[in-house]
């Protein structure tokens, strides 16, 4: 196709070409011949390069099947995450190497229900995590989220329970410097309580066992803070049913502070353990003594306080079902009460006859309110020689 055009301005390497029915058109002026000016009539053919534009096509579509060969066939894998193992207290996960294909990584983050938990350092790399100050016997759910430049991606969620203070499968127990008859017997305890025995220190080794601080598992044990314990922790652990703790089974710490519980009274043992004395509860009566030195002034006045019940009986009271009636009867409500009330002579007390009283055992004033209008359980000639204070007054008696 043939097109005339007239030149009509040249300009530094834009020519303004006119057609004839007056249309500008800008034109490279380094296509134009050289000594084209204004004025000047330029013949341009115009034709179309089938060879040339099937050949671009060919290379363009080269390109785009490498493009989908290389990024399109592959993507990021979710996370496959599983428990390790579960103590009474932590939670052990670990995950398979992350897959990321072509894309680029930008977080790896752990979920505990439904809350982030925090974010795994070094993904690459680490694949397995701890977690501790969990409650005992409850049950977690976890799962990864995994953030890359091609999108994200939630593993499958995990339910966790920890375990309850009988189970002992979570105990992952390394030894460290032990005699070889002491390595045995523990190995034995270890197998007998349904532990787990590691030969190094790992992120699920809940204790390390020795005689002795030193070694390289020793020091890899602390920089993990991983209890250092004496063997007979697991000697504990397997008399008492349950886990115990470790503090009387440090390397340096006193054995006094090991408790021991009541069921384990049959085990040989030289130390004898502290008889724990009986407290009594709120708003009960404090047990009486044994058997306690009374005055021979205070003999006297039970022995006339009998001779004038006898005299002039008064209603007494059912005895407790619990109880053997063996001493005169508690003074009823409103009564005054007797001179040395609380005293028991020597055989009273043989028998072993617990007193009803309200007052501790051990009162040494008495304090009592005159009620006029109340009968009086002595005799006549008591209470004739008794001097009654006024209505309203308070004795205090000194025993």
């Amino acid at each position: 196709m043939l097109i005339s055009l007239t030149v009509g301005k040249v300009d530094a390497g834009v020519a303004v070409l006119l057609t004839e029915d007056k249309r500008l058109i800008e034109f490279p002026s380094i296509l134009l011949p050289p000594s084209i000016s204004s004025g000047s009539i330029v013949d341009i053919t115009v034709s179309r390069n089938h060879a040339s534009e099937l050949a671009a096509h060919k290379n363009f579509q080269s390109l785009q099947s490498s493009i989908l060969a290389t990024y399109g066939q592959h993507s990021p894998s979710p996370p496959l995450l599983r428990c390790r193992n579960a103590t009474q207290t932590s939670v052990v996960l670990e995950w398979d190497p992350i897959d990321l294909a072509t894309a680029d990584l930008r977080s790896l983050c752990l979920y505990r229900n439904g809350s982030k938990a925090g974010s795994i350092p070094r993904p690459l790399d680490i694949t397995a995590t701890k977690i501790s100050g969990l409650a005992i016997d409850t049950e977690y759910t976890f799962h990864l989220v995994l953030r890359t430049s091609a999108g994200q991606y939630n593993s499958e969620k995990l339910v966790v329970r920890t375990h309850k203070m009988t189970d002992l499968s979570g105990i992952t127990v390394t030894p460290g410097v032990l005699p070889a008859p002491l390595r045995e017997s523990l190995s034995g305890a270890v197998e007998r309580i349904g532990a787990k025995l590691a030969d190094s220190v790992r992120i699920d080794t809940t204790h390390f066992v020795c005689t002795e601080g030193r070694g390289r598992e020793w020091e890899k044990a602390l920089e993990m803070n991983i209890p250092v314990v004496r063997p007979e922790w697991i000697e504990g652990c397997e008399r008492e049913g349950r886990i115990v703790g470790v503090r009387g089974y440090y390397l340096n710490a006193d054995p006094r502070l090991r408790q021991v519980g009541q069921g384990v009274q049959g085990v040989t043992n030289s130390t004898s353990l502290p008889v724990r004395q009986h407290q009594p509860r709120r708003g009960e009566s404090p047990p009486s003594s044994p058997r306690r030195h009374v005055p021979p002034q205070t003999q006297v006045d039970v022995t006339s306080r009998r001779a004038a019940s006898s005299q002039h009986p008064s209603p007494r009271p059912s005895a407790s079902p619990n109880h053997e009636e063996t001493g005169p009867p508690p003074p009823e409500k409103d009564t005054p009460q007797p001179l040395h009330a609380s005293a028991v002579s020597d055989d009273e007390s043989d028998d072993g006859s617990e007193e009803l009283s309200s007052q501790p055992s051990g009162l040494g004033v008495l304090s009592a309110r005159k009620n006029p209008e109340a009968p009086s359980p002595l005799g006549p000639a008591e209470e004739k020689g008794r001097e009654s204070p006024d209505a309203g007054s308070f004795t205090e008696v000194t025993i």
